[in-house]
């Protein structure tokens, strides 16, 4: 194989619930394709790269021109509910049913010894400042009904419960034990939202 392909297929093969078959399917249709979707993936990865970071405030992935993301900068969300998600891809899965119409915190992972991940690698250095700061009375729990999920949301709840009088909560049933956001259909995850406990 050249090596320049094989290359490229381990890049795609790196990439979430990927593997090197699927990475090598993607990568023999970009090659073999005559319509330039190959080159036009390539510069949109380019801009998209050079363009886009986290929102300073959530962790949404926004526009470097726009300072903070759409969610943080919109009025109407600042109801004093914070939704905490493991990652960007739950936000869009709980924007696409409606169920939520306040703002987001994205940890970006959850707290895992196999995994490495430690409370210095989440994005929650700012969480206890956002909770004060912009009156936030209820923080809702969208992790995955996991062991890690578990610990990270307990570990939020112990660096903000001492400092505050906010409401903790989490999704309700419909959530099945070990289960993601981004498995979950609309009714599922409004029944979880509206069946919320408090913790």
């Amino acid at each position: 194989m050249n090596v320049k392909i094989e290359k490229l297929i381990k890049q795609f093969a790196k990439l979430p619930r990927l593997g090197s078959r699927a990475g090598q399917r993607i990568v023999l249709a970009l090659l073999q394709d005559k319509t330039g979707r190959a080159m036009n993936l390539a510069n949109a990865l380019i801009d998209a790269t050079a363009s886009i970071e986290p929102c300073p405030i959530c962790g949404v992935l926004t526009d470097k021109e726009m300072g903070v993301c759409e969610f943080c900068r919109d009025g109407a969300r600042a109801n004093g509910q914070l939704c905490i998600v493991r990652d960007l891809s739950d936000v869009w899965t709980l924007e696409k049913s409606a169920v939520f119409h306040g703002k987001y915190h994205i940890l970006g992972g959850l707290l895992s010894g196999v995994a490495g991940m430690t409370p210095e690698d989440l994005n929650i250095s700012n969480l206890s400042e956002r909770v004060k700061n912009e009156n936030i009375s209820e923080i809702i729990f969208a992790l995955p009904n996991t062991v890690e999920g578990k610990t990270t949301q307990h570990y939020v709840m112990s660096i903000i419960g001492n400092n505050s009088n906010v409401c903790f909560s989490e999704l309700a049933s419909g959530v099945p034990l070990g289960g993601d956001l981004d498995y979950l259909d609309d009714g599922t995850l409004t029944l979880a939202f509206g069946g919320r406990k408090k913790l």
